[in-house]
């Protein structure tokens, strides 16, 4: 499995497909004893339909936590945030879910963006600077993450 330490925002991306494909190939977890654990997880947590393993909502907590304390004390973090919140927003508002954070809607519109690549749909260039400046933010939060737990 993928190391939360390693890349926390891959960590999550990649716990988000894996728990898509239990969702859509449950027999296939008989495959793997990670496949097989996660698969008794979502059980165990009510999301064997939808939702996001416990596990997965740890570490975008921890993300979250990192971000507020990077937005106090990183001024060209803060801009970084500034500069796509406009973007976030309207993706925000596109969703189920408007009152999501701005780090759950960045790890949402990359999803999202593998989604559609796989279904060979055609992706805007204006979508595509989005997709960029997000994946520079959380590129940003996750080497902050791991210099900060490598001595752990």
């Amino acid at each position: 499995m993928k190391s939360k330490k390693e890349n926390i925002a891959e960590y999550i991306l990649y716990l988000w497909q894996l728990e898509d494909y239990l969702r859509a190939f449950p027999e296939k977890a008989a495959e793997s004893q990670e496949l097989m654990d996660l698969l008794m997880m979502m059980h165990e947590e009510g999301i064997a339909e939808e939702g996001h393993l416990d596990l997965a909502k740890i570490a975008l907590s921890e993300m979250e936590d990192l971000h507020e304390e990077l937005l106090e004390t990183e001024a060209p973090y803060k801009a970084a945030i500034i500069h796509i919140e406009p973007q976030l927003n309207i993706l925000k508002s596109k969703t189920d879910c408007p009152t999501m954070s701005d780090i759950e809607a960045c790890l949402t519109l990359l999803y999202q963006t593998m989604m559609l690549r796989l279904q060979q749909i055609e992706i805007s260039e204006e979508t595509n600077i989005v997709i960029h400046d997000a994946t520079q933010l959380l590129r940003f939060l996750s080497k902050t993450y791991y210099d900060r737990n490598i001595e752990e």
